[in-house]
């Protein structure tokens, strides 16, 4: 705790200022000014000055008690320390300035080496510059030459081909893989890129890489081509699992077009005789080597039957043909675009395929029918076995139905690969080929057939029916459009195909069948030709690919028919006995001077009018059935009686005129007479009604 000083002191009250000395009031004031003042000063001092506080601090550590002695010594101590503090801090900077003295002769010391140095530096600097000149040149120049060489090695590395990269492009000991094809792609990148220093003014290295590079290129291809033959020899098309090199070797290789091509015709070659001998396994059930394969049944085991044996040989083709074309559509159209791609680059490259494609309107690469053609040409030795063998069959066998089933076959094959290959192939050629030799084959026979029968003396039958001729053509014609019907002719052209079969095989026998009718009396000739006519449009009706024809022939029916309805309705004016009275009245007109005559005609006297109505009589019960027997040997019982109806229909019209002139004169004489006149009415004589005749004649 801090001693208190003015312990001992007493402080001043402001009662006691009131009578202080330095009260103006007080006459002591004026000459006590200077004590007042101090007094005033000290008692104007604030004891929380800091540095009353740091002093009265000090006074507190020195332990210093509160005396007048040690207030009288308190100056002299403090002055007398002072003293010695300032003694104690001269000595010091006396050893500060010996210090500083021997810095100074040090400086000097080295102020006087820094400047024996600097004319040593000079000097040589003065020496070395020419060097550091040359030194800087030769830096600048290492710099040029360093980034002249990172060109060259940016060259090399871009245009140039290691010798490594050219024996795997060129060297055919070096497989086929995908480091060949990488390179080969570089190299025809640096091909496209010379293109470039072509630009440039030394057009030289330009001109030696791009010879070089293209000698190497071309080589590549060559590689290329052969590699591409050694595989397509041990190439197992049947494999579904086709190597993805192959393909990618061939949309390489389609970019020289004249390669490709020639590698497509090998493929074809080989092909065509891997198919052509599969084939002749399949038909003999041994091998061209003479190895026997127990696996399959031979073809020509059923030699015997034609039709199954030429269906057994186009289905193996058929079969054959799918899986060769799903083969090559893995191995070329699955890459199609890009091997369209690959031959356009082609055609540029090679200017003299390129003129040749702008003579052919279809220079553009059509992967569909590079595929048909390519499976049409693995299968053209194939066809040429084939048509032989068929061409054998068509020729050996002479049943005229076989020749036609055949020919029908074909068609439907044909119309088969003409979806499948198009409309321009080997296979379809040979096929179409045989078709039209089946088809001369079926016509020929057809025509020894007709000539056979118009060499025989033929009459008609005994019931007028069809001949027997004419019914076996019928039963060969329905056998004909049994199998006509089965094909796949398109259906808005069917009825017009099959015409020309008409022709062949139906049209001969009716025309033999009409020069029957010249030995034969009406009516039994309509009769006969009716019945003839009614047997072909039962055997053409249910199909419709012949209604034209039956249409026609029932057209010839009805002609016919007329003539049977003019026949009967003679028969009916005949027995009825009233062929006097129509030959009589018929000419007349209902004009008065004409009525008038009935009466005194001769077909109209008492005892010809009664015996006509006699025989009228007699005739009705039995007429209907009587004229009907007449038709009985037409084969159409609804034909008899309709041409029956029809011929009554017309006699009941001619009687109905023959009544109402009978009623007109007799009118006309009752005018004439008066009712009481002696004639008799004709309606007596003859008292039959048209209501009664139809009545009797339905």
């Amino acid at each position: 705790m801090a001693t208190d000083y003015f312990a001992g002191m007493k402080r001043p009250s402001i009662a006691d200022g009131l009578d202080s000395p330095s009260s103006p009031n007080n006459p002591l004031a004026i000459r006590s000014n200077p004590l007042s003042t101090k007094l005033s000063s000290v008692l104007s001092a604030s004891y929380a000055d800091s540095d009353i506080r740091d002093a009265l601090g000090l006074l507190d550590k020195r332990g210093i008690q509160n005396s007048a002695e040690t207030r009288r010594q308190l100056r002299l101590d403090v002055q007398k320390e002072i003293i010695d503090s300032n003694g104690e801090i001269i000595r010091e900077f006396g050893h500060v300035a010996d210090q500083l003295k021997r810095i100074g002769a040090t400086i000097a010391a080295l102020n006087q080496g820094c400047e024996e140095m600097k004319r040593h530096i000079s000097a040589a600097h003065q020496e070395t510059a020419p060097v550091l000149e040359e030194a800087s040149e030769l830096l600048k120049q290492k710099e040029h030459v360093e980034t002249k060489e990172q060109l060259l090695n940016a060259f090399k590395a871009h245009f140039i081909l290691s010798e490594e990269d050219v024996s795997i492009l060129t060297s055919t000991a070096e497989p086929v893989n995908d480091h060949f094809f990488a390179v080969l792609t570089r190299a025809k990148k640096i091909q496209n890129d010379c293109e470039i220093l072509l630009g440039t003014e030394n057009q030289r290295l330009g001109l030696e890489i791009m010879e070089q590079t293209s000698k190497n290129v071309n080589s590549a291809f060559q590689k290329l081509y052969r590699w591409i033959q050694r595989e397509f020899k041990a190439l197992n098309l049947e494999n579904p699992q086709i190597s993805s090199s192959i393909r990618r070797a061939l949309r390489v290789l389609a970019e020289r077009p004249s390669l490709f091509q020639s590698c497509l015709d090998f493929f074809a070659e080989a092909r065509e005789q891997v198919l052509s001998d599969s084939f002749y396994t399949a038909l003999t059930g041994t091998s061209a080597n003479g190895d026997e394969d127990s696996s399959a049944k031979p073809i020509e085991l059923v030699a015997h039957d034609p039709l199954r044996y030429v269906g057994d040989m186009l289905a193996w083709i058929h079969s054959a043909t799918v899986s060769e074309r799903e083969a090559l559509e893995a191995l070329f159209i699955s890459d199609g675009d890009e091997l369209a791609k690959g031959i356009q680059a082609g055609r540029e490259n090679e200017p003299w395929n390129h003129m040749a494609d702008e003579q052919d309107s279809s220079s553009n690469f059509d992967g569909l029918k590079a595929l048909n053609d390519l499976t049409d040409r693995d299968v053209a030795g194939v066809a040429r076995v084939l048509r032989q063998r068929i061409g054998q069959v068509i020729q050996s066998h002479e049943e005229t139905i076989m020749a036609y089933k055949i020919a029908n076959l074909l068609n439907f094959y044909r119309l088969t690969f003409s979806k499948l290959l198009g409309d321009d192939s080997i296979l379809l050629d040979s096929l179409t080929t045989l078709e039209e030799s089946a088809l001369r084959q079926f016509r020929a026979l057809m025509r020894d057939n007709v000539a056979s029968l118009q060499g025989e003396a033929q009459t008609a039958p005994i019931d007028l029916g069809p001949p027997d001729f004419l019914q076996e053509g019928l039963k060969q014609l329905t056998a004909i459009m049994k199998t006509y019907e089965t094909s796949f002719t398109a259906a808005e052209s069917r009825e017009a195909d099959f015409e020309s079969t008409l022709v062949e095989s139906f049209d001969p026998y009716m025309k033999a069948a009409q020069g029957m009718v010249e030995a034969i009396q009406p009516p039994e000739s309509a009769i006969f030709k009716i019945n003839c006519l009614l047997a072909a449009i039962s055997s053409l009706a249910p199909y419709k690919f012949t209604n034209q024809r039956v249409a026609k022939l029932q057209s010839f029916v009805a002609e016919h028919s007329k003539v049977l309805t003019e026949h009967q309705y003679s028969y009916f004016r005949s027995k009825s006995g009233l062929e006097p009275l129509l030959a009589a009245l018929g000419p007349l007109t209902n004009s008065p001077e004409d009525i008038a005559t009935i009466s005194a005609s001769e077909a109209c006297k008492p005892e010809v009018l009664t015996q006509a109505s006699q025989t009228l009589d007699d005739f009705l019960p039995s007429a209907l059935m009587d004229a009907m027997e007449n038709l009985k040997l037409l084969q159409s019982s609804k034909l008899i009686r309709e041409i029956t109806e029809e011929a009554a229909e017309k006699f009941c019209d001619d009687f109905e005129q023959v009544e109402e002139k009978l009623l007109a004169a007799d009118e006309s004489v009752e005018q004439n007479e008066g009712p009481a006149g002696s004639t008799q009415p004709l309606r007596a004589l003859f008292p039959r009604t048209s209501g009664e005749i139809r009545v009797l004649l339905s």
